[in-house]
């Protein structure tokens, strides 16, 4: 049977950020009990008064995990490089039986140049290329016969160098999505490996994400 504090906790649970600033009490209780008391009432289908469900959000606690705490901040502290490469550009393409061909095509046009950046993503149901943008005219001719569903230019790649133990650290991923999001910035696309965490944003927003990237490792 569901209770005023479980339904306080779900809705808490599906909203992180609402979780976040409850937890750092810089939230107005009041203020959102009375934002919460049409959704409670509806789950609960009867009226519910908002001084019940202050008392509910006053008494909650929010999972704590004091050892995977410990363990991702020391990680966010030891973050590696941050490196930033600009004049990118990002490719959508279908797949097809020879879209690999074209990606291959490419790696053997750049296996000599050390310096251009370069990946390629492939999904269910379509591939990404992210590319120097130098390059256009040779994107031009090794996919020249692939469905090309979008182009992006004017981006930029912040990647950010992860300790050898990131993989076994809960919420990491997290805490870069929430501090852009706080932020307001959009990330274009996203690409890891490993070790390596790589966001891609528009050109006009990088010196702000990478700042807020950056305000992590402090």
């Amino acid at each position: 049977m569901k209770t005023i504090a479980t339904c306080v906790e779900e809705i808490l649970i599906s909203q992180p950020f609402l979780e976040d600033a409850l937890s750092r009490n810089i939230l107005n209780f009041s203020a959102l009990a009375e934002e919460l008391k049409e959704p409670i009432s509806k789950i609960l289908r009867k009226p519910i008064k908002s001084g019940a469900i202050m008392m509910a959000l006053r008494r909650y606690s929010p999972p704590k995990e004091m050892a995977n705490k410990i363990k991702l901040n020391k990680v966010l502290k030891n973050l590696g490089d941050i490196t930033v490469r600009s004049d990118l550009s990002d490719y959508t393409f279908k797949n097809s039986n020879s879209l690999i061909k074209c990606h291959l095509k490419m790696l053997e046009f750049i296996k000599d140049k050390p310096t251009v950046f370069y990946t390629f993503t492939r999904g269910i149901h379509e591939s990404n290329v992210l590319i120097t943008s130098s390059l256009k005219n040779q994107m031009t001719e090794s996919y020249k016969n692939e469905i090309k569903t979008t182009v992006q230019d004017n981006l930029s790649a912040i990647t950010i160098g992860l300790p050898d133990e990131n993989t076994k650290i809960a919420g990491l991923y997290y805490q870069f999505f929430k501090r852009l999001a706080w932020e307001g910035i959009a990330l274009y696309e996203v690409v890891s490996t490993t070790n390596e965490f790589t966001i891609l944003v528009e050109d006009d927003v990088v010196d702000k994400a990478f700042s807020a990237i950056k305000g992590l490792k402090n």
